[in-house]
């Protein structure tokens, strides 16, 4: 299944792309609006989330592609 999306994936545009993050944007503050109690923690634990989420993508953008062995 990881293959067939990451084919769907070349398929799109950066537009398309912006699309998918804006829906799960919207989607998170849905249920942010529906559980009360997920707005109610202290600003840094937000934050600590998002770095949390954002260490592998950063890592795959700043190192080097693999070395294609023949």
């Amino acid at each position: 299944m990881l293959d067939w999306m990451n084919e769907k994936i070349k398929l799109m545009e950066w537009y398309d792309i912006s699309l998918v993050k804006l829906s799960a944007a919207a989607f998170a503050l849905m249920v942010a609006k529906l559980w009360t109690p997920l707005l109610s923690l202290d600003w840094y634990w937000y934050l600590v989330i998002a770095l949390v989420a954002a260490i592998i993508p950063i890592k795959k953008m700043f190192s080097k592609p693999p070395e294609m062995s023949m």
